[in-house]
């Protein structure tokens, strides 16, 4: 069975969201990531906590399959994160972030993780990134997430990740910046000049966009009456998209550009579930069969019944 490597940040945040606010909410990149994977696949977690984080928390991830040796409890506090949404949830504003403990993180891989095939590089320092990599044996697909903050400030450091990287998944201001240009098909063709042989831009509750040889492949988020927070949606849809993938290879399959279309649909499929409740609460309820009626909606959503012939319908 294949294995994956999930590195990032494993955090406490405080939300101010319209349902009300929430301290010391089960947060970070890593956490939701590896949950949402976890429904898929075994996970090697590597990441560090501060003398502050509950030991239940690690306690919920091994009983979803995550192996947690890799994850440093370091003297300190746990990074912290604090921001508020607006009423429509579409947009927030950050509070307060508190690096604690994770301004000196250093990423140490244990051995079971060093041979993982599939490796997912949460939003962290791009060097840091890159000493992760060092420290695997040529895994078969790396994804990596970066955000604008690296993008503006650490450049030169990004373009040396870059060309190790098989798949980009940022948002589409961040493919903007990254790409300079104001077109997104354009700037995708740019950022793959960099190195990635893909890249998935994140639209939020407007989809996502795969853009690879061949023409590019759009999904729709799956449409939802009720929206509590958003926070984590993003890392849980690249766990979701890495944790199809890794479930395809173990079964033996083809991660060709038919496995990345279906694994765009699950990761927005595990990007919805994230949404429907305070934190990554809803992720660690979540079942198989819950994942699997609902990517069975999704398929429902996008299918149209009758092939459409353009050359019979025109006048």
């Amino acid at each position: 069975m294949s294995r994956l490597l999930i590195v990032g940040s494993v955090a406490f945040d405080d939300l101010e969201l319209p349902s009300g606010d929430f301290k010391n909410v089960w947060g970070g990149s890593a956490s939701y990531a590896a949950l949402a994977a976890s429904l898929f696949a075994p996970i090697d977690l590597c990441a560090v906590i501060g003398e502050d984080f509950p030991e239940e928390h690690l306690a919920t991830m091994k009983a979803h399959g995550v192996d947690v040796t890799g994850v440093e409890r370091a003297k300190g506090r746990s990074f912290r994160w604090a921001g508020r949404y607006d009423a429509t949830l579409a947009s927030r504003v950050t509070l307060d972030t508190q690096l604690n403990v994770f301004a000196d993180f250093r990423p140490k891989i244990p051995a079971a993780g060093r041979s993982a095939p599939f490796v997912l590089l949460g939003n962290i320092h791009p060097a840091l990134q890159y000493e992760v990599l060092e420290q695997t044996t040529k895994p078969k697909l790396v994804i990596a997430d970066t955000m604008n903050f690296w993008i503006d400030g650490e450049r030169a450091a990004l373009m040396k990740l870059l060309p190790r990287v098989d798949v980009l998944v940022i948002n589409e201001e961040e493919a903007r910046q990254l790409g300079q240009h104001h077109n997104v098909s354009r700037a995708a063709a740019a950022i793959r000049a960099m190195g990635p042989k893909y890249l998935v831009v994140k639209r939020g509750e407007y989809g996502a966009l795969l853009y690879d040889d061949g023409a590019p492949f759009f999904a729709p988020a799956y449409p939802l009456e009720d929206v509590v927070d958003p926070t984590g949606a993003g890392d849980s849809f690249a766990g979701g998209f890495v944790g199809y993938l890794t479930r395809v290879d173990g079964q033996g399959g083809q991660i060709d550009r038919a496995a990345l279309r279906r694994a765009i649909v699950a990761g927005s499929v595990l990007g919805s579930f994230c949404v429907e409740d305070v934190g990554p609460q809803r992720l660690v309820t979540l079942r198989g069969d819950h994942v699997r009626d609902r990517l069975l909606a999704f398929k429902q959503l996008v299918h149209v019944e009758h092939e459409l012939d353009a050359l019979t319908l025109l006048r």
